[in-house]
């Protein structure tokens, strides 16, 4: 089973509903959860009158080059070829455009001019965009995007039921039925051999029904479903050990909001839809997490991992170079180039044009109109990435195709792996 990132905000669905009960809806608002037509595909290759400007100034290069190594070294794997071709882009182009755009990185300087490293990708490469979310008044896409975040938590744990640590994580269980390559879930395989709809997260929070599979024990209800949203953790042992949990699987139901139900329930505003504003209230109202954070079905069962953490391509993520989306309709391991307010650590939006690697899956990501961010691990990264939410525009490149035998011929030679 891949595993698949999923990401921390708890609802930004709010955004396309009146975010109190009694207000009208926000007529004019973009749809960015819209899932897409069966068949349809989220990008549409642009003319270069419609190209971007494209930056290397706010990357960091060595990130960005073990990224894009990660995504080469997931390419080279048999099992990605069943996800080519995408549009016009076959299975060796995407392989061709990640050596490519290794290569261009490592020949510019940071000091490079935008316009003369646009002049370069321009040069080489054809460009995508997100075709993005719609517009429900007219009905078109809109070419704009919702960029979110997600982060790999550090919290206190045990892994033994002790003291504070009340609240258990669940490994993967045995009569859990998934694909081997995609990663679907069919099912729970029941002891007469039916398959049904695995249990929800009420059932296995509330009612005990894999009492013995637990992982690991937390001090809070709350943090247990982050870690459930995130899909991965390094956890303090009472000894000083860090353990480090990643995705093994989940139960197959779809995600739904608690946060977006908070809203309308008057409980937060839609400006405390934030890690911290969720946080804050359940601090206050502890009583309320099982009524609300059951809401959500969706539930992650995890395991024992090292060197990560990973994305649903079984290859790490990188902080600011790393990207989640719905991999039914976006490219896996592509590059990809955001145009976007992002977050500073002080929660502030800044502009940012830089490339990322399409490494991941968000669980709760079901449409063109997503993009989940990886910003990293540990309490600076979470505080940051629950607070990004702003929309921009997505682009994806691949080289020209009379580039491509070039570079095949140049991993051939050089045996990268």
């Amino acid at each position: 089973m891949l595993p698949v990132r999923l990401l921390l905000v708890l609802s930004v669905i709010c955004l396309s509903v009146g975010c109190r009960p009694k207000k009208p809806p926000l007529v004019n608002t973009i749809n960015y959860s819209e899932e897409l037509a069966p068949g349809q595909l989220a990008l549409r290759k642009i003319s270069p009158a419609e190209y971007p400007t494209f930056s290397l100034r706010q990357s960091n290069p060595a990130d960005l080059t073990k990224s894009i190594d990660h995504s080469i070294q997931y390419l080279n794997r048999a099992s990605s070829k069943t996800f080519y071709p995408y549009l016009d882009i076959t299975h060796d182009r995407a392989k061709a455009s990640l050596l490519a755009l290794r290569e261009t990185i490592a020949g510019s300087s940071m000091g490079v001019s935008d316009e003369e490293f646009s002049r370069t990708i321009a040069d080489k490469f054809e460009v995508y965009q997100s075709i993005g979310g719609r517009d429900p008044q007219t009905g078109d896409f809109t070419n704009r995007v919702l960029f979110t975040a997600y982060c790999t938590p550090i919290y206190d744990a045990s892994v033994t039921k002790t003291g504070p640590y009340l609240y258990p994580l669940y490994k993967r269980p045995a009569d859990l039925v998934s694909d081997p390559i995609s990663g679907e879930v069919a099912g729970r395989r029941t002891e007469e051999g039916s398959l049904v709809p695995y249990y929800s997260r009420q059932q296995i929070e509330q009612e005990g029904v894999l009492a013995g599979q637990e992982i690991v024990w937390l001090k809070s209800k709350l943090d247990v479903y982050i870690i459930t949203i995130q899909g991965s953790a390094r956890l303090q042992l009472p000894g000083g050990e860090m353990l480090e949990i990643g995705y093994a699987g989940a139960n197959g139901l779809e995600y739904v909001s608690p946060g977006r139900q908070m809203v309308d329930d008057g409980k937060i505003t839609k400006e405390q839809l934030s890690l911290r504003g969720l946080k804050a209230y359940f601090a206050n109202h502890p009583e309320e997490q099982d009524r609300y954070l059951s809401m959500n079905p969706r539930y992650v069962f995890f395991a024992e991992t090292a060197g990560g953490p990973y994305g649903s391509l079984n290859v790490p993520v990188t902080e600011m170079a790393s990207i989640a989306t719905d991999k039914s309709v976006y490219p896996r391991a592509m590059p990809a180039f955001l145009d976007a307010p992002v977050v500073d650590q002080a929660g502030t939006p800044l502009p940012y044009r830089g490339f990322m690697m399409d490494q991941d899956t968000g669980g709760a990501i079901r449409a063109a109109g997503r993009t989940d961010i990886y910003m990293g691990i540990g309490p600076a990264a979470e505080a940051r990435s629950g607070q990004q939410l702003n929309p921009g525009a997505l682009y994806y490149v691949a080289l020209k195709p009379e580039h491509i035998e070039t570079y095949l011929q140049q991993m051939d030679t050089t045996g990268d792996h």
